[in-house]
């Protein structure tokens, strides 16, 4: 398990796991952002497409992730993470972080309250449509307390 504040060790800035979660098939966003995330440094583990919320756990945990970085551009984010932290914690994974970004929501709703109801999921980070890399990097660096 990594230790609260820190990064695993062996990672040369992190350890990330990424995918996109549930049937969702778009991955041009993720993939853009994973190969952002090996030039910056991190080492990246994609799952791809297709996955739920024990395919994201479990590669954590083989990984010894220090977060994990979900995609969804399909609008049902909010269903398909509900309970993610609470899976997390049960698989000793009460320090990872969790980030989630795209298109989180089928109707356009005020961004304050959907980022407050993914916080409220245990999210750490939730992106808007269209981020680019660099405040996702530099939000990551913070987090995991990198120079």
């Amino acid at each position: 398990m990594n230790k609260p504040g820190g990064i695993n060790p062996s990672a040369r800035k992190g350890i990330l796991v990424t995918g996109v979660i549930g049937e969702d098939v778009h991955v041009t966003g993720i993939r853009i952002l994973e190969h952002a995330l090996r030039k910056a440094g991190f080492i990246v583990h994609s799952l791809g497409i297709h996955n739920s919320q024990e395919d994201f756990i479990n590669a954590a945990i083989e990984t010894n992730a220090d977060a994990i970085m979900i995609s969804s551009l399909a609008g049902h984010a909010q269903l398909l993470v509900e309970g993610f932290r609470d899976k997390c914690i049960e698989a000793g994974l009460e320090d990872i972080l969790l980030y989630i970004g795209g298109q989180l929501v089928i109707h356009a709703e005020d961004w304050d309250n959907i980022e407050k109801s993914f916080k409220d999921l245990g999210f750490d980070r939730v992106y808007k449509p269209f981020v680019l890399p660099e405040p996702v990097i530099a939000d990551l660096e913070n987090d995991l307390g990198l120079p």
